[in-house]
């Protein structure tokens, strides 16, 4: 029986050393990820000529800058919700306008601050968050209606989309004649 119990031990010991070496390599994993997204999508704020943020590849969409901005706003709404993070300050400065449409914020300097500020507020909210909580459910409000979702895939929709909108706005840069940043995958 003592052995028995010794081994039931023995296991949970191993599981919880797996289960924390699991959630470090994730946490781990996605900040590089992060880092390296955040400095692939400054390889596009800085292929875009400064006079070019407004451009639009037809009148119906977003330009440039719009497209960043928008990149920007989403980064900060779907990590909040996958990591819980309420950085005040970053919060008050992303919903205190509507940045997509704000005249001001769309030169090339505002556009690049507002970009590497999302990205720093998604890579501190990732470096604290609690990994163990992955599985949670988080539900939101959103346009679409109210989504639940766990904080892992609040996380991947958050990546997934800021790479979709950079992605975008490669057609807008070939558009200008200009070679878009390489791909950067690693």
């Amino acid at each position: 029986m003592k052995l028995l119990l010794k081994l039931a031990l023995c296991l949970c010991f191993f599981s919880a050393q797996g289960q924390t070496s699991l959630s470090e390599t994730l946490k781990e994993q996605m900040l590089k990820e992060w880092q390296r997204a955040k400095s692939y999508t400054q390889e596009y704020l800085d292929a875009m000529p400064a006079a070019q943020y407004g451009f639009k590849a037809v009148d119906s969409i977003r330009s440039f800058a719009q497209q960043m901005l928008h990149l920007a706003f989403s980064n900060i709404v779907l990590v909040s919700a996958g990591t819980g993070s309420a950085d005040s300050l970053t919060r008050k400065m992303f919903f205190s306008r509507d940045l997509e449409h704000s005249t001001t914020a769309q030169s090339r300097d505002s556009v690049a601050y507002y970009v590497n500020t999302s990205y720093d507020f998604v890579i501190n909210a990732i470096r604290n968050f609690d990994f163990a909580r992955l599985t949670e459910v988080v539900s939101r409000q959103n346009p679409g209606g109210n989504r639940s979702e766990t904080r892992l895939a609040w996380l991947l929709k958050a990546f997934e989309h800021q790479t979709h909108h950079r992605g975008q706005c490669t057609i807008y840069i070939r558009l200008l004649g200009i070679r878009p940043p390489a791909e950067r995958l690693f």
